[in-house]
């Protein structure tokens, strides 16, 4: 899929997006100085190139009752697509999972995931986590203080 074209406009308008997503297609048009038709366009044109994956609420993990944040460090067995493919697939069926990356370094994955309290995590440490096959170590560090937290992207 080729890079979409994006010039500076299309760059005002994703940030606006990111700190308010719902801005009315008016309030956005004259925040990046569009009249709304080219300013709804524009915004329609970022989200079929993929360039706007979504639109979500951000809700504080506190307030729901899962204020533990866990890091966690997987190493597998042997890192083969098979082996990958499995691990992932099984990370992607856990909805405590908030983040997985495939990493360079020690260990191939990082995970974060959320819980309620530490016997919540070892619950899902020792009935998913260590389930899954061509797992070879687990290291878990659990956040005291979440310093910076963002999800806009510094356009």
């Amino acid at each position: 899929m080729p890079k979409p074209d994006i010039d500076a406009t299309d760059l005002k308008i994703l940030a606006n997006i990111q700190e308010n997503c719902r801005l009315t297609n008016v309030e956005l048009a004259e925040k990046v100085n569009l009249s709304p038709s080219p300013c709804l366009r524009r915004v329609r044109n970022l989200e079929a190139d993929g360039v706007i994956k979504g639109y979500m609420a951000l809700v504080d993990q506190t307030a729901v009752n899962l204020p533990v944040s866990v890091f966690v460090q997987v190493t597998l067995e042997r890192q083969v697509v098979a082996d990958l493919e499995t691990f992932e697939d099984a990370i992607l069926a856990r909805a405590e999972v908030m983040e997985c990356y495939l990493m360079t370094g020690d260990a191939d994955y990082l995970l974060r995931v959320v819980a309620k309290d530490l016997q919540a995590y070892q619950e899902f440490l020792l009935a998913h986590l260590t389930q899954i096959p061509g797992v070879a170590s687990i290291k878990s560090s659990f956040a005291l203080k979440q310093v910076v937290f963002k999800t806009s992207l510094p356009l």
